[in-house]
């Protein structure tokens, strides 16, 4: 199956109206963090799903459930599996019209609006830590939030009123990733919640065959595994040591945000998976990661 027709079958599959609505207005609060002083806030990997994810009731609520358990971030910076570039890039710090980077699907979801706040303080922290790693940065002021970005925040902060910032995916050399997380980590204690969005198993050619085949569950598991045991070495030598890695991702941009995420929360021994289980009993999973 290509990649337009699995596409269009995403975008008419049989939805149940979540009741999740966005709250817009021009004054937007400021977020407070509800934390201990200098307790560092864990690093998420979530599962995004395509727009429909916003209409399916069960896996919103899993999403509203896990942020609602969490203290309140200062700002999220999100790493997205749709957008690679490099250098390591900066998305808009002020709020721009989000990008709809998905196509057959009704018109509805080309409506959505995510209005958070800018994070432009948050922009220059990420800068300096960055750079001071001898890391280049570059900007993309234009640039809105991909669907991997607010697909999720829609579900897990509805309100729209905590400071979000995109970061690119500065391409896909798997220690490169880890050393990005690795200088992204000092904003854990700063109230920022670092998310990567991708997916476990990644497989459109596959995204519709019944049941959930052995590779993908093979994968799953291996990777549930190996974050458990804090293997970032498995992990980073994924393609060459994980039962079902090629099957799971011809492409593996959608596993890269985990890379990111181990590195930021490297020294987090608590690892949970809040989110777990198979989209509509096919072969991309939900499971969802929580280091720290």
């Amino acid at each position: 199956m290509r990649r337009r027709d699995v596409l269009r079958a995403l975008g008419a599959l049989p939805l149940v109206a979540s009741g999740c609505l966005v709250r817009e207005s021009e004054e937007l609060p400021a977020a407070e963090p509800a934390r201990a002083p200098g307790a560092a806030l864990p690093v998420l990997f979530a599962a995004h799903g395509a727009p429909p994810l916003l209409e399916d009731a069960e896996w919103m609520a899993e999403l509203a459930a896990w942020s609602a358990a969490l203290p309140r971030p200062r700002a999220v910076l999100v790493l997205s599996a749709h957008w690679e570039r490099r250098p390591a890039t900066l998305s808009a710090t002020q709020p721009v019209p989000l990008i709809y980077d998905f196509y057959g699907f009704p018109q509805r979801f080309y409506e959505r609006t995510y209005a958070a706040p800018g994070a432009p303080e948050l922009a220059e922290r990420v800068r300096a830590l960055l750079t001071a790693r001898g890391q280049e940065v570059a900007d993309a002021p234009t640039r809105g939030l991909d669907h991997g970005a607010w697909v999720p925040l829609l579900a897990m902060y509805p309100a729209a009123d905590v400071p979000v910032l995109q970061l690119s995916l500065p391409g896909l050399d798997p220690w490169a990733l880890v050393e990005l997380g690795r200088a992204l980590a000092p904003l854990r204690a700063e109230g920022v919640l670092v998310l990567g969005s991708g997916f476990l198993t990644h497989n459109l050619a596959h995204a519709f065959d019944p049941g959930v085949p052995s590779w993908a569950r093979d994968f799953d598991a291996w990777t549930a595994d190996a974050l458990a045991r804090r293997d970032v070495d498995a992990l980073a030598r994924f393609r060459e040591v994980a039962p079902g890695a090629r099957e799971a991702h011809p492409t593996w941009e959608h596993y890269a945000p985990l890379l990111v995420a181990v590195g930021a929360a490297e020294d987090a021994r608590a690892v949970s998976f809040p989110i777990t289980g198979w989209w509509h009993g096919g072969s991309l999973t939900k499971r969802s990661v929580q280091l720290g």
